[in-house]
């Protein structure tokens, strides 16, 4: 197996090992075992997902992740938006403003400098006042698809939110039967001001909390928004300490909304060569 040449980004606090793969250097539909080889940390470059911009005839690029366990999410913002930077950067994209194909739909996106404007999905599938008992404890949560299902739980002030268990609470939440058969992740939020929220995310496909999640700020900023205790645009403080800025526009209906963007800094950490040896879920050779 050839060297494989990478981008390592990192969108708000989420990392990615990002490759053009346009000539097919991955085997994107059986890379399960090459995704979790390399996002091990300590064994190899470690990140929370690989992101393969392909080609589509039908837009600048197609975009394909893949969370460290070697699953696909239908969606990812943080990674659509270190997608759509690592391709200007390397003229795959030769305009700031450009489409792709994320999942079963083509999106758009804007640079302004490092950071970037990426298009998210209408959110679907409503859920509010749900009475869930995990870990021994009966939590109230709203659930709303952003791209990817969130089951998002709102705290009362920001000491509660330092203080909640993230890691054990979400992995009890994330299983829990209300969400099957696909699961949810699980956001804890405190809403500081009508355009200020701060957030803390338990990720599927990570199995632990991450420093950013980009479809966690958006359901979290919606749903806030439902509750009438958010206006677009709403800031939403993440784990890394970074900010992420969700926009939106109130239709007709409870949950219906046009327009919802997600803007944040897309990041490049360094470029590099990954060799045969560390591409393996097992840590050693992949031949």
């Amino acid at each position: 197996m050839q060297r494989i040449h990478f981008y390592k980004m990192t969108g708000a606090g989420n990392d990615f090992i990002m490759i053009d793969n346009r000539k097919r250097v991955v085997d994107a539909d059986h890379c399960h075992d090459f995704v979790r080889g390399v996002c091990r940390r300590g064994g190899s470059v470690g990140a929370d997902g690989v992101i393969l911009i392909e080609n589509d005839p039908d837009a600048d690029f197609r975009c394909r992740v893949f969370n460290a366990d070697g699953s696909e999410p239908e969606m990812c913002g943080n990674g659509a938006r270190c997608a759509a930077r690592f391709a200007y950067l390397t003229g795959i994209a030769d305009k700031p403003r450009m489409s792709f194909r994320f999942g079963a739909g083509i999106i758009s996106a804007e640079l302004l400098d490092t950071k970037v404007k990426v298009q998210m999905p209408a959110p679907e599938d409503l859920r509010r006042n749900l009475d869930v008992k995990a870990a021994n404890r009966l939590f109230a949560l709203d659930f709303i698809n952003s791209g990817v299902p969130h089951a998002v739980c709102f705290l009362k002030d920001a000491k509660e939110l330092e203080a909640v268990n993230v890691a054990r609470f979400g992995r009890a939440l994330r299983i829990h039967g209300s969400f099957k058969p696909e699961g949810a992740n699980v956001d804890f939020a405190f809403v500081e001001n009508p355009h200020r929220l701060s957030l803390r995310t338990y990720e599927r496909g990570v199995e632990n909390e991450t420093l950013a999640c980009g479809t966690g700020a958006v359901a979290s900023a919606l749903l806030a928004a439902v509750r009438s205790e958010a206006e677009s645009p709403v800031e939403v403080l993440v784990r890394s300490g970074e900010t992420l800025t969700v926009y939106f526009k109130k239709a007709d209906g409870e949950a219906a909304f046009e327009d919802v963007c997600l803007e944040g800094n897309a990041l490049v950490v360094y470029e590099a060569d990954l060799w045969p040896e560390a591409m393996s879920a097992s840590g050693g050779s992949a031949d």
